[in-house]
């Protein structure tokens, strides 16, 4: 099959575009041509490139022209962010391409209510934040577009996507470097809520299977949303002490308010923190196994690990001691 990924130079796409090109598909990538895969693999030599910029294309109205030139049979959209967005690209392809993969978020949902969580059980409040509103937007529309008879769609919702090459959500729910430098030193951790709140993580290969096994089994896809994240999820306690365990420390979790968390960091990080501890969030992954045979072969702690390790190696996270593991 001819396969268009939109964005495909990112976490996702660094997995993606080589296992679709191993299992014999042509793989046109559109991006902006500024980023670079986050790691290397002699598949992408066979990849076509097409330089765009999915904003202003979007802005002028042109993005779905461009995309349906490709004559695709499958389109994978990984950067789309908005229902309108969503919406034109759908409206230009329909009768067009054969199939078109969404990549969502599990930020679709709002605070648990009930875990695990599985799709369309109403065990989760209503989305909010305008990235996680508009994420339940675009699956919604995408549901209804192939049940009336229309354009054949899929949603994957990743959770937190971990891999070589970027920084993951830490065990406060942030990006804080600081918090794996104290973490390796065995100092205490200043810990917001019950350390009981829960974070789903996900190796952006296993998300990548996720989309292939959609992409083959596409009859038994259509019309459907499937969450996707690691076999289990990680509470604040639990990843901290495992995190720690890796520099051959104990975790020395002290409890704060929130109000004195927020004092004692940035309002970016503490934002986070809460984006990612009120959710508390964690998925059910039946039917994603059911229906397209998804196995995630990380575990949540392998995943991070394997992206600390990277960081450390490439000097891109200074910590107090090396790893033991």
């Amino acid at each position: 099959m001819k396969i268009v990924i939109i964005g495909g130079s990112g976490h996702i796409g660094t997995f993606l575009v080589p296992r679709l090109v191993r299992a014999g598909h042509e793989v046109i990538n559109i991006s902006r041509g500024t980023h670079k895969p986050y790691t290397d693999a002699v598949e992408w030599q066979q990849v076509r490139q097409v330089v765009a910029d999915r904003q202003q294309e979007d802005r002028e109205g042109t993005f779905g022209d461009l995309v349906a030139r490709l004559g695709a049979d499958v389109v994978v959209d990984l950067v789309c962010f908005t229902l309108e967005s969503a919406a034109a690209l759908v409206d230009r392809l329909r009768g067009e391409t054969g199939h078109l993969l969404h990549c969502g978020s599990i930020w679709r949902y709002g605070a648990s209510l009930k875990v695990p969580i599985s799709e369309d059980s109403g065990s989760a409040a209503a989305p909010f934040g305008e990235y996680g509103v508009q994420k339940d937007r675009i699956a919604r529309m995408l549901k209804e577009e192939t049940t009336s008879g229309g354009l054949d769609t899929t949603s994957v919702h990743p959770g937190h996507i971990v891999g070589p090459g970027w920084h993951p959500i830490g065990p406060l729910g942030n990006l804080d470097p600081t918090v794996w430098h104290a973490l390796s030193a065995g100092e205490a951790l200043h810990v917001p809520g019950s350390g009981s709140e829960s974070m789903h993580h996900v190796h952006a290969d296993d998300v990548a299977q996720a989309f292939q096994r959609a992409i083959e089994h596409r009859d038994a896809a259509a019309g459907e949303d499937f969450n996707v994240v690691a076999p289990t999820a990680l509470t604040v306690r639990g990843y901290a002490e495992i995190a720690a365990g890796w520099f051959g420390q104990a975790a020395a979790l002290e409890a704060v308010t929130w109000a004195q968390f927020r004092a004692s960091t940035t309002p970016e990080h503490a934002e986070s923190s809460w984006g990612h501890l009120h959710r508390s969030h964690c998925f059910s992954i039946e039917k994603a196994k059911s229906l397209l045979g998804y196995a995630p072969r990380y575990e949540p702690e392998a995943a991070v690990l394997e992206s600390v390790r990277w960081l450390v190696e490439n000097g891109q996270l200074t910590v107090a001691r090396g790893l033991e593991v």
